[in-house]
């Protein structure tokens, strides 16, 4: 059965082992790039939600994962509050599906 994970520093990530999900406790980016590369670990989620401030530096490591049936791969604001990577990824998502910008336009 798959499950679901959340990657980011210990204060942004701790709360959500009370819901149940699984925490992965990151301190830096390169210790990020360790998770999203082990592939035999990845295996095991549907859904990971790493913060922001992890995301950041792996963003090529994230889009690998776009077209991929599983995990879904969710950025989430982390303690220091959003930094607009999330949006911009809903953003990029919507245009891919859609095919025009519909959400922001101008």
């Amino acid at each position: 059965m798959y499950k679901i994970c959340v990657i980011g520093d210990r204060e942004s990530v701790l709360g959500f082992s009370a819901l149940g999900l699984d925490i992965c406790e990151v301190s830096s980016t390169l210790e990020t790039s360790r998770r999203l590369t082990d592939r035999k670990w990845m295996e095991q989620y549907a859904v990971v939600y790493i913060t922001e401030d992890a995301a950041r530096d792996n963003f090529d490591l994230i889009d690998y994962y776009k077209d991929r049936e599983t995990p879904a791969i969710i950025l989430i604001p982390g303690k220091n509050g959003p930094l607009g990577y999330g949006v911009n990824n809903v953003k990029k998502s919507v245009e891919r599906a859609v095919g025009a910008d519909i959400l922001f336009r101008d």
